[in-house]
């Protein structure tokens, strides 16, 4: 798969930055996942509820390897983008659902499984290396979940 698209519009270029990092956590691809980060920045962080992940190398420990080894599925929607003309930083909100299951059990329709619904809010910058959107933080917050939260080790 292609990081890099050709021929989008800011706003796309912007929201390609959400749809990479799940794209890399629904195939278990890191370099596609990184690639949606400021993975080289030490403030970068995530967020869920009230615990925060400073510095790529925890986030992939504490995200990448427990969300991206699970059989799952990311959807996003209703993305609202703040991007004031010519500026290298935007920030977004969405709306979330994700479908987790353990390793395998994704087709098994007896497997036990999470659901979970919430809001992204994310703040970005583009890079002036590669010219790709990227995190600085993301802030997930949680509404609602169905099933067995020890799906993702919680």
């Amino acid at each position: 798969m292609s990081i890099s698209l050709s021929s989008l519009t800011p706003r796309e270029a912007i929201s390609d930055t959400l749809y990479r990092c799940l794209l890399g956590l629904d195939t278990n691809d890191l370099p596609m996942f990184k690639s949606a980060w400021l993975a080289e920045d030490p403030d970068v962080s995530i967020a869920v509820g009230d615990t925060v992940t400073l510095g790529f190398d925890n986030i992939t420990e504490a995200v990448f390897k427990r969300i991206g080894a699970l059989d799952t599925t990311h959807f996003t929607t209703n993305i609202r983008i703040d991007l004031k003309d010519g500026s290298d930083k935007a920030s977004l909100t969405s709306y979330t659902l994700a479908q987790h299951y353990r390793p395998g059990e994704g087709h098994n329709p007896e497997g036990q499984q999470l659901l979970t619904g919430g809001l992204y809010y994310v703040d970005l910058e583009k890079d002036k290396g590669d010219g790709l959107w990227k995190v600085k933080k993301w802030t997930i917050k949680f509404i609602w979940s169905e099933g067995d939260m020890s799906i993702v080790g919680r």
